[in-house]
C-alpha cells in the first residue's frame, strides 16, 4: 500500500503576499509541514504549487513538487480541485493532505491518523479540536443558538468539534469517486487547541511564533 502526502501551496496569497514561504522563526512557513511529512510513516512528500519559487524551496526541503496549472491555483479554485489533479498525476492508495498554514502540526499526527484508517477501514479521517459551549453572539449582538432568559451552563452543552484545517487523510478510491476530501466512512484524529491554529492573518503570525 503506497501512501503519500501533498502540501498545496499556490503563489497568488492576497491576505499576506507569499505567505507560504514566509520566514516563521527562520524557515520557509511550508518547511515545518514538509518535515512533518517527512518525519511521518508516508511513502512520498509531495507538494503542488504553480509557484517557481515556492517549487525551489519545496525541493531544497526535501520534497518533490507537482507544477499545478495556473487555472487550479486561482482564489477561486478549490482544494478538491488541486487534490484530484494530483490524483490523476501521482500514484497512490492513501493521500494525506496537508496545509502549509498549518505549521504546528507534526509527524505523530500524521501517524496516528494512518493507524486509525488502517484500524478501522476508514474511507477519510479530518483533524479537529474539542471545543465546550461558550456564549457566541452575531454581529448585530443576538444571542447566536441560545437564549439571554435561559443561558445554559457549559456542562449542560455537549461538546463540539471543530475541524482546524491541519490534516486530511482519504483513500484514493473515495477521492476519484466523490471528488471531496472526506465522505463515506470518517473518522477524526483530536489535537491540542494550542496546535490547531492556522495562519491567515498577521495577528495569527505573531501567535504562532509564540507557540513555536
Amino acid at each position: 500500500m503506497k501512501i503519500v502526502s501533498v502540501i498545496l501551496a499556490r503563489g497568488g496569497s492576497k491576505g499576506i503576499p507569499n505567505k507560504n514561504i514566509m520566514l516563521i522563526k527562520n524557515k520557509p512557513l511550508i518547511q515545518y509541514s514538509i518535515q512533518a511529512s517527512l518525519c511521518s510513516n508516508v511513502d512520498e512528500t509531495w507538494v503542488s504549487t504553480d509557484s517557481l519559487e515556492i517549487k525551489n524551496i519545496a525541493l531544497d526541503c526535501g520534497a518533490q513538487v507537482l507544477d499545478r496549472p495556473s487555472n487550479l491555483a486561482t482564489d477561486t479554485a478549490s482544494s478538491e480541485a488541486a487534490l484530484l489533479h494530483f490524483s490523476q498525476n501521482i500514484d497512490f492508495d492513501i493521500l494525506v493532505f496537508l496545509q502549509p498554514t498549518s505549521p504546528l502540526v507534526l509527524f505523530k499526527d500524521i501517524n496516528i491518523g494512518l493507524d486509525l484508517m488502517k484500524e478501522h477501514h476508514y474511507d477519510s479521517l479530518f483533524s479537529v479540536y474539542k471545543e465546550h459551549w461558550i456564549p457566541r453572539w452575531s454581529l448585530n449582538l443576538k444571542p447566536y443558538n441560545w437564549d439571554m432568559k435561559k443561558r445554559p451552563m457549559r456542562q449542560e452543552k455537549d461538546e463540539l468539534l471543530v475541524e482546524n484545517g491541519a490534516l486530511y487523510i482519504s483513500t484514493r478510491e473515495h477521492l476519484l469517486k466523490t471528488k471531496l476530501r472526506y465522505g463515506g466512512k470518517m473518522g477524526y484524529i483530536e489535537m491540542p487547541l494550542y496546535r490547531s491554529f492556522q495562519i491567515d492573518t498577521y495577528d495569527d503570525i505573531e501567535l504562532i511564533k509564540k507557540l513555536l
